[in-house]
């Protein structure tokens, strides 16, 4: 049996970056969390803690977790267990703890030729681990905001407004160009476009 779809009570990304300490895999905090490590605070609450890494490598990280059962889910609420089958169908990866009955972590497994990151968004978008993961001065692993908020550009939920204004005016030049260009690609006309 899975919990609640709900059942969120996530780790930190302190928390994360401790049980990962060492692995050979680049991996990164996603999302909002992301926002927040880029800009030294927490602007918001978050449900859950996302992190990514490249698909192929995706037992290494999940051989941290020994006691989290990993599931997929498999859209309108439904997850099920994470099976080759069901890896090779969906990108995400929701980590429960079965001995509280909670989900502590979702995974993104992203696609990736070797060392180079692929935009599952737009798959002429690629840039290298080393150019878009960024680290915290305690050395948390962060995706470079650019890229953060490409992903929240398809939805601009609330949350996602909120973090664009509070980053955007961050970004450097060539992070707002590379955004440009991205939004461009896959989301013309998009509002955050820079004017």
């Amino acid at each position: 049996m899975t919990p609640d779809i709900e059942a969120w009570q996530s780790w930190h990304p302190s928390l994360v970056a401790s049980r990962l300490a060492g692995v050979e895999t680049p991996w990164y905090v996603a999302g909002g969390w992301a926002i927040d490590l880029h800009l030294g605070g927490k602007l918001r609450e978050h449900e859950d803690t996302e992190i990514a890494v490249p698909e192929s490598r995706f037992a290494e990280i999940a051989g941290r977790f020994p006691e989290l059962a990993f599931f997929a889910p498999a859209g309108q609420g439904v997850l099920v267990p994470a099976t080759p089958e069901a890896l090779a169908e969906h990108h995400q990866t929701w980590a429960m703890d079965p001995s509280a009955d909670v989900w502590r972590l979702d995974v993104f497994r992203e696609p990736h030729d070797g060392d180079i990151w692929i935009s599952r968004r737009h798959e002429s978008l690629r840039r290298p681990y080393g150019e878009i993961i960024l680290r915290t001065p305690d050395g948390i692993p962060y995706l470079s905001p650019d890229v953060v908020l490409l992903f929240k550009a398809k939805h601009a939920r609330e949350k996602d407004q909120q973090d664009y204004l509070a980053a955007a005016p961050h970004l450097t030049a060539a992070e707002r160009e590379w955004l440009d260009r991205a939004l461009d690609l896959v989301h013309p006309g998009h509002a955050w476009r820079s004017r």
